[in-house]
């Protein structure tokens, strides 16, 4: 699944190894990536926070909402905006396919 405006998308998971509502970190293809499970859907984003450099995987998981769990910035998970301080700055996100239990993730765009 490579190539032309399809993107990159690489294996990043098993969606059997996401929680129902949660995240887990991963790498793909040398990029810390946090995927992120709720409402039965699946998000991947940049898994630094823009405030501190800390997993943002390791953060809560509420609504459409990730919150660092160093110092409390939450972030939109379909956009990687701050959504709450003390972050200002948004974090990446990636397109995200599901294959099976396959979660791929394109880290290229």
């Amino acid at each position: 699944m490579t190539g032309g405006s399809s993107g990159n998308f690489r294996r990043a998971c098993a969606l059997s190894e996401l929680p129902e509502i949660g995240a887990v970190g991963v790498e793909v293809a040398g990029v810390p990536v946090a995927v992120v499970r709720t409402g039965g859907e699946v998000f991947a984003l940049h898994d630094v926070c823009s405030h501190e450099e800390v997993p943002l995987s390791e953060g809560e998981v509420y609504d459409h909402t990730v919150e660092c769990w160093l110092h409390g910035s939450c972030f939109d998970l379909r956009s990687g905006k701050p959504t709450g301080p003390p972050a200002t700055k948004p974090v990446p996100t990636y397109p995200v396919r599901i294959d099976g239990d396959d979660v791929l993730v394109d880290v290229s765009s």
